[in-house]
């Protein structure tokens, strides 16, 4: 049962890309966010156009075949699966999402589609994600995987633990697999909590938090950083001079690309 009174973050994220799968409550939320941080619609569009680059580089010069996308969020144009099965149309996609609205529309679009499906759990729920029946039928686990994570983590608290759910992610993974990761940070205190109490006060949730760059880095500790780095993913592996000069101020998506090493 959707609550139609209560904004949702997937739905939020949905307006900024200028999207039509949210509400009136989404929208007004949006408009709060946007008083506290005006460039959240560039910070959005930013990401998803990060999301798509790596997603091309990974299946185009990495050769990968198979994603999982933890907390995927509402479909949108230029999805995982649209891009990778571009460069190999046998390209296998899992999308994890348990937002009611995100599955209803996610279903409708990848019925059709047998090398893709949505996966109703909770991003955190390893065990229950990787034990599913469809996950083991379009996954091989004994060939490489990209698992995104991408501007998810900072809507996970800090008990939640947002860094060992990634470990737990890798330690299923086979050498060669890469995890892509990146989330809201900022170096200004006051956009830190501001936007953080915002989030928490206007979905009624335990929504995580804007974390710092260190947060992240943290993260990628024991994954080999694949080039440019970590950085604003405005500035990873740029396509467009238009998208590079449209940035966010305030707050940052601080990410990149890791691959997991053979072990020693």
């Amino acid at each position: 049962m959707v609550d139609l009174s209560v904004p949702s973050a997937a739905r939020m994220y949905d307006w900024l890309l200028g999207g039509n799968n949210n509400f009136e409550v989404d929208q007004e939320a949006c408009e709060l966010l946007l008083e506290v941080a005006p460039t959240s619609r560039e910070i959005a569009l930013n990401n998803r156009w990060f999301l798509q680059r790596v997603v091309q580089v990974l299946a185009r010069e990495h050769g990968i075949r198979q994603f999982i996308d933890f907390g995927s969020g509402l479909p949108t144009q230029r999805n995982v699966h649209q891009i990778a099965q571009e460069v190999d149309p046998g390209a296998r996609v899992v999308y994890i999402d348990n937002d009611p609205v995100v599955l209803a529309l996610g279903q409708s679009l990848l019925d059709e589609n047998d090398n893709t499906t949505i996966l109703p759990f909770d991003m955190t729920d390893t065990d229950g994600i990787f034990a599913h029946t469809d996950l083991q039928r379009l996954i091989d686990f004994t060939e490489p995987v990209a698992a995104l994570f991408v501007s998810v983590l900072h809507c996970l608290p800090d008990s939640a633990g947002p860094k060992q759910l990634v470990e737990r992610v890798v330690s299923r993974l086979a050498p060669g697999s890469f995890v892509v990761v990146c989330q809201l940070v900022s170096d200004d205190p006051r956009v830190r909590h501001d936007v953080t109490e915002l989030m928490r006060q206007q979905t009624h949730d335990n929504w995580g938090r804007v974390r710092e760059k260190a947060d992240v880095e943290e993260i990628f500790e024991n994954l080999i950083v694949e080039e440019p780095g970590l950085v604003d993913v405005t500035d990873w592996r740029p396509d467009s001079e238009i998208q590079q000069r449209q940035r966010s101020i305030e707050w940052t998506e601080y990410g990149g690309l890791g691959r997991i090493p053979n072990p020693r």
